[in-house]
């Protein structure tokens, strides 16, 4: 069987990403799909949490309007041909991460130029408009745009989710204590059926790889905002 060969460029924040791309990273290789994984490091420290009220509105409101973080230089192994790309980051104010901007401005061209490209977004809840603007800079970019993403939001449902997350940033621990917030928001990010919901996509990514199916076939239903248990 020929080798397939699938590049993971990510940035995470506060890991919620990054944990979810290790079940899905362990799902790929389960299926012997040759794996890298390239994190996206900003030049500047990015605290999490941030840790006043203040800081983190302000935060907010730079990231709304698309803020750049610069970013360090990507492994030169990268720029490849690769069978898949899977380009992964949270959802910052409606918008692709800082991180994630500076890659595609700086990068996004040599690096992704005629290849097949999937989206995996991890959110508060509000991805479309993350993936419509991300989808436009990745066709600027060349990219092959392969299907739907795929994206996993917080289980926790309105207005709890928004409220807890701003509070996490802001240096709180809403999920903690015996406060009675802790009965609507029981911890901050993704549940563990959402990792175990990774690996298997990354099984059946990985078994189609494998199969020789076209990634423009690939499809991924993921669910956006359903209440999961803990």
């Amino acid at each position: 069987m020929a080798e397939k060969r699938v590049l993971i460029v990510s940035y995470s924040y506060s890991h919620q990403t990054r944990n979810l791309l290790k079940s899905l990273i362990k799902g790929l290789e389960d299926e012997e799909v040759l794996l890298t994984w390239e994190r996206v490091s900003p030049l500047q420290d990015l605290r999490f949490p941030i840790g006043t009220i203040f800081s983190t509105v302000v935060m907010m409101l730079k990231t709304f309007f698309r803020k750049r973080y610069p970013i360090m230089p990507l492994n030169p192994s990268v720029f490849q041909q690769w069978d898949l790309i899977i380009l992964a980051g949270p959802t910052w104010s409606y918008n692709p991460s800082g991180p994630i901007l500076s890659l595609l401005d700086r990068d996004g061209k040599n690096l992704i130029a005629g290849q097949s490209v999937l989206p995996f977004i991890s959110c508060r809840g509000y991805w479309r408009v993350h993936f419509w603007g991300l989808r436009s800079l990745l066709k600027k970019c060349g990219a092959r745009i392969i299907c739907a993403p795929i994206v996993f939001s917080h289980p926790t449902p309105e207005p709890w989710r928004t409220i807890g997350v701003f509070l996490k940033l802001a240096g709180k621990d809403p999920e903690v204590g015996a406060s009675w917030f802790c009965k609507f928001y029981p911890k901050y990010g993704h549940s563990r059926k959402q990792m175990e919901l990774a690996y298997d996509i990354g099984k059946k990514l990985g078994h189609d790889i494998m199969a020789g199916k076209k990634p423009s076939k690939l499809k991924f239903q993921t669910p956006i905002s359903s209440q999961e248990d803990y």
